[in-house]
């Protein structure tokens, strides 16, 4: 899903950050989805005539880098929504304030846990939609004879503590659409 999200996640950015004109991108090129996430990204970027930046991280250690590089050449930040971002959450939220950044990432806990903005699937519902999955298989059903579910829940979190300490104002129209504002 992170696919389809991603020119939506750019849109958002972009319209809270109107003059951002070179956004970054932050990714593991170890994740499958990064490559058709990248290029939906990229689509989306000439769409709003914005420059991208992607910033490969293949670890850890290589978030310095990255973020130096993106303080440098970018306006703002986009964190993929993949395994190495939520293993590496703290220090990616960490940079991404030391260095000025605005961010839009894939997880409400990114939001919850100090980045500016997030969007994306409302993980609880997900797992609550998993565990009645679970239920029917415990109870015969076949996995295979299942169908696959999208998410139908998307969340827009904005972290007006951050913003704050990182000098931005968010605009009201981004705030109308928020489905949680941390204050």
């Amino acid at each position: 899903m992170s696919r389809d999200l991603a020119g939506k996640r750019l849109e958002l950015l972009k319209e809270t950050f109107p003059r951002a004109a070179r956004i970054a991108v932050l990714y593991s090129p170890a994740e499958p989805s990064t490559l058709p996430e990248l290029r939906e990204t990229e689509a989306a970027a000439r769409t709003l005539g914005v420059k991208l930046q992607p910033l490969e991280a293949r670890e850890a250690g290589d978030l310095e880098r990255v973020f130096a590089t993106a303080r440098q050449q970018a306006d703002a930040l986009i964190v993929f929504a993949h395994g190495f971002a939520v293993l590496h959450r703290g220090r990616i939220i960490e940079l991404a304030a030391r260095e000025g950044l605005p961010t839009m990432d894939g997880w409400a806990e990114f939001g919850v846990a100090g980045g500016l903005m997030s969007y994306g699937p409302d993980i609880p519902a997900m797992v609550r939609r998993a565990a009645s999955y679970v239920d029917r298989i415990v109870k015969g059903a076949k996995p295979g004879d299942l169908p696959i579910e999208q998410p139908t829940r998307l969340e827009l979190i904005v972290n007006l503590r951050t913003a704050k300490a990182l000098g931005l104002t968010i605009p009201q129209s981004t705030l109308l659409r928020a489905d949680e504002i941390i204050q």
